[in-house]
């Protein structure tokens, strides 16, 4: 097929390597523009553009897709087939018309569960144990199109999302592989996504990093891992942001929610329902990530000593 591929995340590069591996023709690859990055704002390129670059594929980055000279230079490439993965921009129907089998979308959830941007974070901050890839074929809505193929994997215990993301980007390049075969053979069922079971991931915020210390450290573990590493799980410790990078569930919270203590050489933090989390890699704010052992012997514990609050300015 003549493909024109769509994609900006590392997680998108995979899936661009296994169509190239295929033997498809990837007449072009759109991509964000380069964005200040770091400390010294230096643009920088995508990973897919940088996965391009490597492959000598021609590279477009428009500001915005749905502008005319976009749809002129698609329409021109006479593609097959549009493949999408994390864009991020929307798709306009002009543009959905153009490729004969349409545009294929690999998306990081069993839909119509978690639609949206961040599929994989909230599905782990959810408390889900199982999860997988979708292609479906886009529509104008969001993640609304019909199902082409699913796969599903669990979600291990420890698992956080960085990991979950490079499991998933495999499981879906060899998805959106076996979806294009299906579609030239016209052995592919599409179904219709059933909109009372969606679900919805919304981008990212800063705030969705708090955390309530009435909340069971069940749901506590789940934010760590699922909002790892952006925008992290913290709360306030002695009028600083502390950040919790690692922890585990512990045993039966002795003390009311929100408390932090010391037990056998290991720190605790007591939350809802009589529930306990242990706390393994922590980070004051403008502090190098630390170890728990590390942490108690800089900061030695009071008693009856609690976290949240107020940031002193």
């Amino acid at each position: 097929m003549n493909i024109v591929y769509m994609g900006t995340p590392q997680f998108a590069v995979p899936t661009l390597e296994a169509i190239l591996a295929e033997g498809h023709n990837v007449t072009a690859v759109f991509t964000q523009p380069d964005r200040p990055k770091g400390r010294g704002r230096q643009l920088a390129s995508s990973p897919v553009k940088q996965c391009a670059l490597s492959r000598g594929l021609a590279i477009e980055q428009p500001e915005r897709i749905r502008r005319p000279e976009s749809h002129a230079k698609l329409q021109a490439l006479h593609p097959d087939c549009i493949v999408v993965v994390g864009y991020g921009q929307i798709i306009p129907q002009t543009i959905i018309d153009i490729p004969r089998f349409g545009i294929v979308n690999v998306h990081a959830s069993l839909l119509p569960k978690y639609r949206g941007a961040a599929p994989i974070q909230w599905a782990i901050a959810g408390g889900e144990s199982v999860t997988g890839v979708a292609t479906m074929q886009i529509d104008a809505g969001l993640d609304t199109g019909d199902i082409l193929l699913m796969r599903e994997t669990t979600i291990g215990p420890e698992e956080n999302a960085v990991e979950l993301s490079e499991r998933l980007s495999h499981m879906g390049a060899g998805l959106l592989v076996e979806t294009l075969r299906g579609l030239a053979s016209h052995t592919i069922a599409s179904r219709k996504q059933d909109n009372a079971l969606a679900s919805y991931a919304p981008i990212l915020k800063k705030e969705d990093g708090v955390i309530d210390w009435n909340w069971t450290a069940a749901r506590i573990h789940c934010r760590i891992r699922g909002f790892h590493p952006w925008p992290g799980c913290f709360t306030v410790f002695r009028g600083q942001r502390l950040h919790i990078w690692k922890a585990r569930l512990g045993g039966t919270a002795t003390q009311p929610a929100g408390r932090i203590y010391a037990r056998n050489s290991c720190l605790f933090a007591s939350c809802g329902e009589g529930s306990e989390l242990e706390l393994l890699e922590l980070q004051l704010e403008g502090r190098k990530k630390t170890e728990s052992a590390p942490f108690l012997n800089g900061h030695r514990l009071l008693e009856y000593e609690e976290l949240g609050g107020e940031i002193n300015r």
